[in-house]
């Protein structure tokens, strides 16, 4: 299974990401990225094709439908807004194209709370050795593909 991008932005190595839950591969393995610094909004797009298996305005899982789920988590610690500076466009079991906007993230109401807009993309319940980066570029476009998964 290939994971795209799900928003543009610098990559970012999960033992990088300012979440020792991220950091250390708790819920599972993937990358991250860091919204470009001089953006206010950006939409966020389906890593995969499949069904929106949980849906919260600051993160979501992307079942694909080899059973996996993709999250992403808008931010961190982002739960704390309450849904505030986040648009969502999905429901729970919507069925979705890798591609689709899902959700539109204000990044100024991220950062002028003080919290980092950094998004981890992760399998779940993935191992390291499962993820294969098909990119070293630092620079990542939405939709790029950003890494592979091996069961």
């Amino acid at each position: 299974m290939t994971v795209h991008a799900p928003l543009p932005g610098k990559l970012v190595q999960l033992a990088e990401v300012p979440d020792p839950v991220f950091a250390q591969g708790m819920v599972g393995h993937g990358a991250a990225l860091e919204p470009v610094a001089s953006e206010d909004f950006v939409t966020v797009v389906a890593p995969v094709s499949g069904r929106m298996l949980k849906v919260m305005p600051h993160a979501f899982v992307v079942q694909a439908p080899s059973g996996q789920g993709v999250l992403v988590h808008l931010g961190i610690d982002t739960v704390k807004l309450e849904g505030d500076g986040f648009t969502v466009h999905v429901a729970k079991g919507d069925q979705v194209s890798a591609g689709d906007p899902l959700v539109d993230m204000d990044l100024t109401t991220v950062r002028a709370a003080g919290l980092s807009a950094c998004c981890p993309v992760i399998v779940l319940d993935s191992a390291a050795d499962a993820i294969t980066p098909l990119t070293a570029a630092e620079d990542i476009t939405a939709g790029q593909d950003l890494f592979a998964v091996f069961q």
